[in-house]
């Protein structure tokens, strides 16, 4: 699966930002897209997904901040990120899990991240 982010930037505190992914999908089978996120020094953490459910898993901290949405057609996933705080900084990463065709296993894949940076 290859995946293209875009998006991202520099925004103030209490700021909002939208992250587009798309995701080709020729000889895969997508099970869900979602977003984690890595700040300097952390380690590489979940923020949103949501399975081909509908199902939507968001991290506590982004609660009710942050809203997943895909576009099933386009096998797009987006992330719209409301009163955006400093400790929201991070490279956020777009992912898929999926299985190839004719196989069971479910893998992961990573997309380029993409800095969101807010400033304080």
């Amino acid at each position: 699966v290859q995946l293209q982010a875009s998006g991202g930037g520099l925004v103030q505190a209490g700021g909002s930002l939208r992250l587009s992914c798309a995701a080709s999908r020729i000889g895969f089978t997508i099970k869900a897209l979602g977003w984690y996120r890595q700040a300097p020094g952390k380690q590489r953490e979940l923020v949103a997904d949501m399975d081909d459910a509908g199902s939507r898993n968001y991290a506590e901290s982004v609660e009710g901040r942050f809203f997943i949405s895909r576009d099933y057609a386009e096998n797009t996933v987006n992330l719209q990120m409301h009163n955006l705080k400093p400790e929201d900084t991070a490279v956020y990463y777009c992912t898929a899990r999926a299985t190839r065709w004719g196989r069971s296993n479910v893998s992961t894949y990573w997309g380029q991240g993409t800095l969101v940076t807010v400033s304080s």
